[in-house]
């Protein structure tokens, strides 16, 4: 943990860069581009109801959206205000009224009709419901119904047979620690959260590399660094707040660059709604971009440290930082003899990038005297997830770009409240304040004041497949208990999730919102409970950013649910329901009793019980963990990791398949249309060598498939590197596999090796020995990969 404190927001340059412009038409006029005044007068009408209350939201409450802690119009980096259309997007979900009953008990024919926009926009969830199996219809119940129908069977199967997850829509602290809490003391260890299928392998990876679990740095560190990374993170696109420090880090002469395989048109340029300079003329974000290869990144890397370990045999001290790595890395040598044996022949294949390409980019970094380095799910969604973050670090470990200003490892977050899930213990692996094993067990035992299980709960996507082991199996899957969520369309392979999904006995969503899961299925009776959002909360609730601020959002005056209650308070009373006789262990009078016991059980977290009022916000572990390169590991030293190169071979002619967001909040899509790109939700951006080679023209119909799913869609060309595809997720997951999980971090595969042909000629041989045979040829040629 590092001693300095944040030094507070930082101003503006006040004169105009024209270096920096775009364009000199104003408004970026013509161009395609997202178009911020336009969204914020749409959102005004959509709010027009309830108005009073959504401008006390913006202002008062810290934003439920992206990781980047606004607390209402402002943050810790920078002066002058902050608002972004995903927070816009998100504000109607706070001030829209309940459901209409006559919609709300339609038919479930009717309501299967919607997807999950248009049950987003139907309305709040009133009060809690239910639909028993082979009823056409939601019924109305009432909280103690409900809950003791779930208390009931909850005591009637064994605590393996049962799990929890929690996404992290608008959810605080206070929700993810009471959560945490119940499920251990309703006997199991099946509890996870969001992170597991975005940011899972960034813990495992910065763990076993530095000793820590969460970004080293500050978001003010981008600003002034000599150059800011961004490794599979489009930022400006999935955390549009943040060009505005692109925009700060420009100014201040730093080097942005970005390594991707598509040439992301928000990371290009970006029209920044809150600078008058950049609003007009645009803001040249990138100054360069790397376009590796899908799962290239460790062939990249290793690149790059060949190149250093040639520059150190030419000149010892060109590339490495000797001083830091002598004094606070292990593995040195270990590493170097590791890279030396890489062949460039296969590196450049593997990274899809010429040796000159990477000689250019690992020059760079060695005459950087700081460095930041960013990365988000482009790193972390793949099989070797954990060694992705690993390579990063040893970058990073090399260049001594760790524990002091202007460095640092930052997994970019996208929700506002994952980074405290699991550092509130829910997650099968932790606890509040540390892991699930060694002395963490029984240092919570004793805060808690009852034994925990002691067996290793199961991730998400294991929990959900053992709802298909057979019916006497301890682990069989019969009550799944998800706060949020919508695994249709997170999960790969939809079709088996929705198997999944209605092989359980009863299904319980609580939530805000109807979605397409909640309209599923299940074998006893699906249960619906309205919760209230995070500024509805009595007692306000604490959400942690991506840089480890941990923000006080208060209760805020404005209309209600009048049944909807506090995340924390259904779980509290559910447990009481279960074991009566002990509901003192689990029972809290009120949010600032979590916030006080939190602050006990999660020593990181000693400062939170004095959050009360807006605008109280603290930092843990100071402006930079591993300060000065010390690091939270047994002798103190960070590691430098080896990492295999992963096998990513294709047949001639295959592709790589991955996805990318678009005007939407992780699942949750506000267009059909992407502002940047003008793309479709289901078109697939193709090279233009690929779409030459195939005969394929813009707007033209394709086929996209493999074994575990048939993509129909359109041709859009884009600058992505050749044999690479970008698809929009989630429409995309049909075309990944089901059940791949990275072995260190549970994280499923987002990746696929496909084919793709025109829709004409897919249809015209569409018999089963050419489908088969072409899948089988991509699975023959992929075997090991």
């Amino acid at each position: 943990m590092g001693t300095t404190k944040h030094s507070g927001r930082i101003k503006l340059p006040g004169k105009p860069d024209p270096k920096l412009w775009v364009s000199k038409v104003p408004f970026g006029l013509g161009r395609i581009k997202p178009h911020h005044i336009r969204d914020t007068l749409k959102v005004m009408a959509e709010n027009r109801d309830n108005l009073p209350y959504a401008y006390r939201i913006l202002t008062q409450g810290v934003c439920d959206g992206c990781a980047l802690g606004v607390s209402g119009l402002y943050d810790q980096t920078l002066e002058g205000p902050h608002l972004c259309t995903t927070r816009l997007n998100l504000l109607r979900l706070n001030t829209m009224p309940a459901i209409k009953p006559e919609i709300l008990h339609a038919d479930i024919d009717e309501l299967q009709q919607m997807n999950s926009t248009q049950l987003r926009k139907l309305g709040r969830l009133p009060y809690p419901l239910i639909r028993r199996t082979g009823e056409r219809r939601f019924s109305r119940l009432s909280w103690d119904e409900a809950l003791n129908l779930i208390a009931g069977k909850i005591r009637s199967i064994h605590p393996k047979q049962l799990a929890f997850y929690l996404t992290a829509r608008g959810i605080t602290n206070e929700s993810y620690y009471v959560a945490a809490k119940t499920a251990r003391f309703l006997g199991t260890n099946n509890i996870d959260n969001a992170s597991r299928i975005c940011h899972s392998p960034s813990k495992t990876g910065l763990k076993r590399s530095v000793g820590i679990g969460a970004s080293s740095c500050s978001y003010k560190d981008w600003i002034g660094t000599d150059v800011l990374v961004f490794w599979g993170s489009v930022a400006a696109n999935n955390q549009p707040v943040s060009t505005k420090y692109m925009y700060a880090a420009k100014r201040k002469g730093t080097k942005i660059i970005v390594i991707n395989p598509y040439r992301e048109p928000a990371m290009d340029g970006y029209w920044v709604p809150s600078i008058p300079e950049s609003a007009l003329f645009g803001t040249r974000i990138a100054d360069d971009f790397y376009q590796v290869n899908i799962g290239g990144d460790i062939a990249f890397m290793h690149g790059v440290m060949k190149h250093w370990f040639a520059m150190e045999a030419e000149q010892p001290g060109s590339a490495v930082d000797h001083a830091f790595v002598e004094a606070h890395v292990n593995g040195y040598e270990t590493l170097k003899a590791h890279v030396e044996l890489q062949e460039w022949e296969q590196l450049e294949k593997s990274s899809g990038m010429s040796r000159a390409r990477n000689a250019e980019f690992a020059e760079m970094l060695a005459h950087a005297k700081s460095g930041v380095f960013v990365w988000s799910m482009g790193l972390t969604q793949h099989r070797f997830g954990t060694d992705n973050i690993s390579q990063v670090a040893n970058l990073a470990l090399l260049r001594g770009f760790l524990g002091r200003e202007y460095c640092g490892l930052m997994p970019i977050r996208g929700h506002s409240g994952v980074q405290g899930s699991g550092e509130m213990g829910a997650d099968p692996f932790s606890l509040p304040g540390g892991e699930f094993k060694g002395e963490d067990i029984p240092r919570i035992e004793r805060e808690w004041g009852f034994e925990l299980p002691r067996w290793q709960g199961d991730i998400i996507g294991v929990s959900l497949e053992n709802a298909l082991l057979p019916e006497e199996h301890e682990r069989k899957l019969k009550l799944f208990y998800t706060s949020g969520g919508n695994f249709l369309e997170t999960m790969p392979e939809p079709d088996f999730v929705r198997s999944c999904l209605e092989s359980v006995d009863i299904r319980v969503h609580q939530d805000i919102v109807l979605n397409t899961s909640t309209l599923a299925d299940a074998r006893e009776a699906v249960i619906v409970l309205p919760a209230m959002t995070r500024y509805e909360q009595p007692g306000g609730g604490t959400s942690t950013s991506t840089e480890r601020m941990v923000y006080f959002s208060p209760e805020i005056e404005g209309p209600r649910m009048p049944e909807a209650r506090a995340e924390w308070q259904i779980y509290c009373d559910l447990a009481a329901r279960v074991f009566p006789e002990q509901r003192q262990i689990i029972a809290f009078p009120d949010a600032q009793a979590i916030r006080d016991e939190i602050a006990r059980t999660a020593p990181n977290y000693d400062g939170i019980q004095h959050l009360r009022e807006k605008g109280d916000v603290f930092q843990w572990g100071g402006a930079w963990l591993c300060e000065d390169g010390l690091c939270p590991t047994p002798d103190g030293r960070g590691t430098l990791i080896p990492v295999e190169l992963p096998d990513l071979r294709k047949p001639e002619g295959h592709f790589y398949a991955t996805t990318r967001r678009g005007k939407q909040f992780n699942s949750m899509i506000y267009s059909d249309t992407d502002p940047f790109t003008d793309a479709d939700r289901y078109d697939v951006i193709v090279s233009e060598t690929d779409t030459r080679a195939l005969g394929i023209a813009d707007g033209d119909a394709i086929v996209v498939y493999n074994r575990h799913g048939i993509f129909h869609g359109r041709a859009k060309t884009g600058d992505v590197a050749p044999g690479n595809l970008e698809l929009f997720w989630p429409e995309g997951n049909v075309l990944f596999q089901k059940g791949v999980y990275e072995p260190m971090a549970g994280i499923p595969e987002y990746n696929s090796a496909v084919v793709l042909e025109k829709a004409e000629a897919f249809h015209a041989l569409k018999d089963n020995r050419y489908v088969e045979k072409r899948i089988d040829e991509l699975e023959t040629d992929l075997i090991g990969g």
